[in-house]
């Protein structure tokens, strides 16, 4: 068994903002007058919409995926993700991207770290405050009303969407990169690309009827070596946009490779 060095780890934060109103979907709320159709997720004790780290890691990875052309060839539940099918092909032409920063299943018979972990992000506590004294039909969210119209009949079927509304703000999102050998250093710039795909595309569901726009504001990137890994070292300041941290990555990778050494 090879051993597994882990010589630090890159921690990128940032706010993510609804450009137009935001679903990811929760449990429904039933068919009674007032309820909705499609609910948001919701922490269970403030009631507070959230975006899952799984939700926003698995558009990233998706999105990579398509980039790349990967085939989607493993389906797992509701849906299907590159794997590489042996170690070979994980390995080779210096490693799989996607397979090294997203991961395999655990049921695949070969193993390597997962390099991105990706945690759920709440709302900004001046956007929780707002939206708790906005006039939205239900607290933190609004109701967005669809209509189905059947291709033979032309009957209308109207259904109620909730969402964040556009404006509201969740951070600081935490993407966490591990740092196990040297390709590591040029394999964030996947992470970094990935946060612009999703930015490009879609967030949540009803992405191709306006909903799930969002940006990222506010970058920061810290490294933590092992050599010292209670003090992290900033790079450079706040980033205003995925762009101008995409601009910096030359400089970034080296500055990395000098903080976080791999021996």
């Amino acid at each position: 068994m090879t051993d597994i060095n882990l010589y630090g780890r890159v921690i990128i934060t940032a706010n993510i903002k609804a450009l137009t109103g935001l679903h990811i979907g929760g449990s429904g709320t039933g068919l009674e007058i007032g309820g909705v159709d499609k609910a948001v997720i919701r922490n269970p004790l403030t009631k507070q919409p959230y975006i899952p780290g799984s939700s926003l890691r698995g558009k990233m990875r998706s999105q990579t995926e398509k980039r790349l052309g990967k085939p989607q060839n493993n389906k797992i539940a509701q849906v299907t993700i590159h794997t590489c099918k042996t170690e070979g092909e994980y390995s080779a032409n210096g490693g799989c991207v996607v397979c090294h920063v997203f991961g395999v299943p655990a049921e695949i018979g070969y193993s390597g770290p997962t390099r991105l972990v990706v945690r759920d992000v709440s709302l900004t506590k001046e956007s929780s405050e707002a939206l708790d004294n906005a006039n939205t039909e239900l607290r933190y969210a609004e109701i967005k009303t669809e209509v189905a119209i059947d291709r033979v009949t032309s009957a209308a079927t109207p259904r109620n969407l909730e969402r964040v509304p556009a404006g509201a703000v969740f951070g600081p999102a935490e993407l966490v990169f591990g740092i196990y050998e040297k390709a590591d250093f040029a394999r964030i710039k996947t992470v970094i690309e990935a946060m612009q795909l999703v930015e490009d595309d879609y967030l949540g569901g009803s992405g191709s009827r306006g909903s799930g726009k969002v940006c990222f504001e506010n970058i920061k990137v810290e490294a933590r070596s092992r050599a010292d890994y209670s003090r992290a070292k900033t790079f450079q300041g706040e980033f205003a946009s995925v762009q101008s941290l995409a601009d910096s990555f030359d400089a970034l990778k080296k500055w990395l490779e000098t903080n976080v050494p791999v021996e």
